[in-house]
């Protein structure tokens, strides 16, 4: 399931040692490594926020409740996708789990199927989050190479605009736009107005791209 290099890992966060088990135990059945906490203050210490792989997160559990978790992850602006599990599932739960981001909603006894099927859905969901995250900063590191100027141009080329009106706009000579033109497209690695955009909207955020 992982193909960007790195091994996924499953983080398993429950109060309850026989659940937990269990889950681990299913978990590596299917050829996945695991790592468990009874303890989500100890998850919390451990993570870096770039880990690759998926969490599911018991959502009833003493001092540190599962929503509390998912919510210090996101405000950390870790991408991890997570299941919640409960033993006590409601609608309004079920309602705040994917209105913080969650990827499913499991309640107990987990049906084994259906967390396979979860798990498969959030592997594929960090990685191409990771995908993601990873276009976005070396685009905007490329970007970054320009000038104010070079970057007007760029914006202009982006937005369609011909040169000879992107010279009337920035008042410069169409062979000062052609110039720096040139030099955007070999700053940037592109080849195409194309790429020009595709660059562009990643590196604003503007567009999920996956390729």
């Amino acid at each position: 399931m992982n193909t960007s290099g790195e091994e996924a890992i499953v983080y398993l966060v429950d109060d309850d040692t026989a659940v937990r088990d269990a889950l681990a135990l299913l978990i590596r059945s299917i050829g996945l490594k695991s790592k468990t906490y009874g303890d989500p203050k100890a998850f919390l210490e451990d993570i870096n926020g770039d880990e690759a792989g998926c969490l599911v997160l018991d959502i009833r559990m003493p001092v540190v409740s599962g929503f509390a978790v998912q919510e210090r992850l996101n405000a950390m602006g870790c991408a991890l996708p997570i299941i919640l599990i409960t033993g006590h599932g409601d609608i309004a739960q079920c309602r705040r789990a994917f209105q913080n981001g969650a990827v499913d909603f499991l309640t107990k006894p987990i049906d084994e199927h259906a967390l396979i099927e979860s798990l498969q859905k959030a592997i594929r969901c960090g990685q191409e989050q990771r995908m993601l995250r990873r276009q976005t900063i070396d685009a905007r590191a490329r970007l970054a190479r320009l000038s104010a100027r070079e970057r007007s141009v760029f914006e202009l080329v982006s937005d369609g605009l011909p040169n000879k009106l992107i010279a009337e706009q920035l008042h410069l000579s169409l062979r000062t736009v052609e110039a720096y033109r040139a030099s955007v497209f070999e700053k940037l690695d592109v080849a195409s107005i194309a790429d020009l955009v595709r660059l562009r909207l990643i590196g604003n955020g503007e567009e999920n791209f996956i390729p």
